[in-house]
């Protein structure tokens, strides 16, 4: 011990003074971070208790300069209420943005009326519109990573501005023109993952340990929650082809109306809400290479890559599946609608108990055998001779599993993936799960049947498909901590480790030595 004047103390918990010329240099750093943060003008160690006292927080009488120093930067983590700010209008895009993918899927018919294309031609407005996704990925992640959400946010409102005024200049001119308005789609497309991938780096930025989960699945399950609106208001502002034009107009007044508060969110928070994020994270390239290297990322990655694709598709296609059985389009938007909103209450459940007990491996054995079972169940539904109700129930329960899984997955892979950038991990996902999103559209569209299937134009192979895939991929998240090395809650851990704000270099540095038994590594639950 004597070598080692910091070494940790298992009997007091606390570090022991240090020498006196590590103290002086140690309190010049710490003081000035302190005169900064909160007005102190004087180095001493009396300035420093005044200053403490004035700004309204409890100064031990007895504890040395080293001691009081500590109990500073403990302090300094704090949240703002401007965060709420940032995060509604993450809600907002990411609405408008859902909204405007399943404009004319959910009023496939309709739309191919009006456009005087096939269904499947419609089909590859919402396919493109997923595919445009993937495209500008690369992009976002750089941003996100170099330039934080504010940017990003800013980027996503340019373009869904653009995108829906384009939009409604092709369904306004005569009888529509198709190639504008898949132009429009394309640009929306563009945006969508500026405001989807945004969620987990802002709750990093700005949130809590206790509140992050939960502000991701505001932010991320907005995106559904527009493709509900779609689904319900599109069919009933649409009674007949002619309708489509004022249909659009009315979806680009209200994209402008939530895209231009953009301007004015804050770049940051003037301190770190956690001890986390006062960790530098790593640079761009060599987070992709440090993540493409986790076992238990390419897990995750596969299966919530499929079920982000079969839940673009069966949204995209829902219409397609029930039409053939002699439901009508309001009938398939309030089955649609019924999945995402029961999905939506069940995230609202289950994310804030998962702040509180961080059980993510818990809530993925659960929720990814429920949501596999779901696709089973929507193949026999459709032709059950009790109508509608079995579908409706089966998209109720396909919504309470994905809905309670999505921010619980893109939080627990920040967890196991930290001190990599978040923002990566999650745009990759939903990379993933977009760009398989096209790919089963355009197949589970080929293998609808011909005027001569039983009923004709039934979907039945594509629900075959879509079944048998889900099964399968859910036995990769189930190993996570069954089959390997234990995964451990990385993020978690350094925060529960009362990691101190290092000065002027931003770097989180442990202050216990992580050896210690009451503050090993939390494994992932």
């Amino acid at each position: 011990m004597a070598g080692n004047p910091l070494t940790w103390d298992p009997r007091t918990r606390l570090l022991p003074p240090p020498p006196p010329d590590q103290v002086q240099m140690h309190s010049a750093s710490i003081l000035n971070l302190w005169t900064e943060l909160f007005g102190a003008q004087s180095q001493s160690h009396a300035t420093a208790s005044g200053s403490a006292k004035e700004a309204g927080m409890p100064y031990p009488e007895n504890e040395t300069n080293y001691e009081v120093e500590i109990a500073a930067m403990r302090r300094s983590f704090r949240v703002y209420k401007r965060r709420f700010f940032g995060l509604c209008q993450l809600v907002l895009l990411n609405i408008v943005i859902s909204w405007d993918w399943l404009t004319f899927s959910s009023i496939s018919s309709t739309s191919a009326d009006y456009f005087q294309v096939s269904e499947s031609t419609i089909n590859w407005l919402s396919t493109a519109f997923l595919f445009a996704f993937c495209a500008a990925t690369p992009v976002v992640m750089y941003m996100l990573n170099k330039g934080g959400p504010r940017p990003v946010i800013i980027t996503a409102s340019v373009l869904i501005l653009i995108g829906n005024w384009v939009r409604y200049a092709g369904t306004k001119a005569q009888g529509g023109i198709f190639g504008v308005v898949m132009f429009g789609q394309l640009l929306v497309g563009f945006a969508q993952p500026f405001a989807l991938a945004a969620p987990t780096r802002y709750s990093d930025l700005w949130f809590s340990e206790q509140g992050r989960t939960s502000a991701t699945a505001v932010a991320t399950l907005a995106n559904p929650l527009g493709a509900a609106i779609g689904q319900l208001v599109d069919s009933f502002w649409t009674v007949k082809p002619s309708d489509i034009p004022n249909m659009v107009l009315w979806i680009s007044v209200i994209s402008t109306v939530a895209c231009v508060p953009s301007l004015f969110i804050p770049a940051r928070p003037p301190t770190p809400a956690s001890a986390s994020a006062t960790v530098s994270k790593t640079p761009f390239g060599e987070s992709i290479r440090g993540i493409a290297q986790r076992r238990e990322f390419w897990l995750v990655f596969i299966a919530f890559s499929v079920y982000v694709g079969f839940f673009n598709s069966v949204s995209t296609l829902i219409n397609q599946i029930l039409l053939p059985y002699g439901f009508s389009e309001t009938d398939a938007g309030i089955a649609g609608g019924v999945l995402i909103v029961a999905g939506l209450i069940s995230s609202a459940i289950v994310s804030p108990i998962n702040d509180r007990y961080k059980q993510y491996l818990l809530v993925i054995r659960i929720c990814v055998p429920a949501h596999a079972i779901s696709y089973i169940g929507l193949y026999f539904c459709p032709s059950s001779p009790y109508g509608i109700a079995p579908s409706i129930v089966v998209c109720a329960l396909l919504g309470v599993s994905a809905f309670a899984l999505l921010p619980v997955v893109l939080e627990y892979l920040v967890e196991i993936t930290y001190p990599y950038s978040p923002e990566i991990s999650s745009t990759l996902l939903w990379m993933g799960g977009q760009l398989l999103g096209g790919i089963f559209t355009i197949i589970q569209t080929e293998l609808k049947a011909g005027q001569d299937g039983a009923p004709p134009q039934n979907m039945k192979r594509s629900l075959i498909f879509s079944a048998v895939i889900a099964c399968v991929v859910a036995l990769f998240p189930l190993t996570l901590n069954v089959i390997g090395p234990k995964i451990v809650n990385k993020r978690l851990e350094a925060d529960r480790n009362d990691i101190q704000y290092a000065g002027n270099q931003g770097v989180g540095v442990p202050l216990r030595d992580r050896n210690d038994s009451s503050d090993a590594p939390v494994a992932a639950h």
